[in-house]
């Protein structure tokens, strides 16, 4: 396969940035998306040119770090799949993909297609935690859980904290990540203690790093990787009124 790349380059939060066109030959369709960067990236340091940055772990699509804007859509066009599960065979030979960073001011860009998303981790070191000391690790079904609050809640766990969600709502809201932190705690009897009071303490932190309302537009849940429903707002929506309303 031949591709053409227009990918966002920016050397630091302080730049403007720009697109640049790169020409790709010979890619393999069974490559990743992230395994056709690599291959770029090692004909431009040869070539004595800056590598594009971006972010990567796993490449198993379970540690969210991986994402990126591609031609339009997060994470790319195909559906529940993270940056990293994206196979080149989704895409035609001669296509022009266009690649870009998340966009959202409470995600600065660092360099080219990595950003800071450390607003993530202080929304969840807010609350989204259990503090109350439990003791030991309870015997297995010594505490009953229903299986609908059990199903709901494994759902809002799998929440891998990429940021798809923020980067394809038009609001900038972070609503989506927030709600399945809050949720897949509040639907367990360990986490009912807190439930309000973390509800509470991690929208107020929310909005406090800048992200937009949510005006269920639903671009989130289209875009998660992991299929998280929208109810998981609504739950949390709800929780926050409680809270508000003591």
């Amino acid at each position: 396969m031949n591709l053409t790349l227009k990918v966002w380059r920016q050397s630091g939060p302080s730049d403007s940035g720009r697109m640049v066109t790169y020409r790709v030959e010979d890619v393999s369709p069974d490559m990743s998306f992230l395994e056709m960067l690599d291959v770029l990236n090692e004909r431009l340091i040869l070539e004595g040119d800056d590598p594009i940055a971006f972010d990567h772990d796993c490449r198993e699509g379970i540690c969210g770090m991986c994402g990126m804007v591609i031609n339009g859509v997060a994470h790319g066009e195909q559906r529940a799949t993270t940056t990293c599960q994206l196979h080149m065979r989704h895409f035609e030979d001669g296509a022009t993909i266009t690649i870009e960073p998340w966009r959202a001011a409470p995600f600065p860009v660092v360099k080219d297609l990595v950003v800071d998303r450390s607003a993530f981790d202080r929304i969840i070191q807010a609350g989204g935690f259990v503090s109350v000391p439990a003791g030991s690790a309870p015997d297995a079904h010594s505490i009953p859980v229903r299986k609908e609050d059990a199903d709901a809640a494994f759902d809002a766990a799998t929440c891998i904290g990429c940021g798809a969600c923020v980067a394809a709502c038009p609001n900038g809201s972070a609503s989506l990540f927030t709600a399945a932190k809050i949720t897949h705690l509040s639907l367990l009897p360990q986490g009912q203690p807190e439930r309000l009071s973390r509800a509470k303490a991690m929208v107020d932190q929310m909005d406090a790093e800048g992200f937009g309302g949510c005006t269920n537009t639903g671009e989130c849940t289209a875009v998660c990787p992991k299929g998280i429903p929208l109810d998981t707002i609504a739950r949390m929506n709800t929780d926050y009124l409680k809270a508000n309303a003591k």
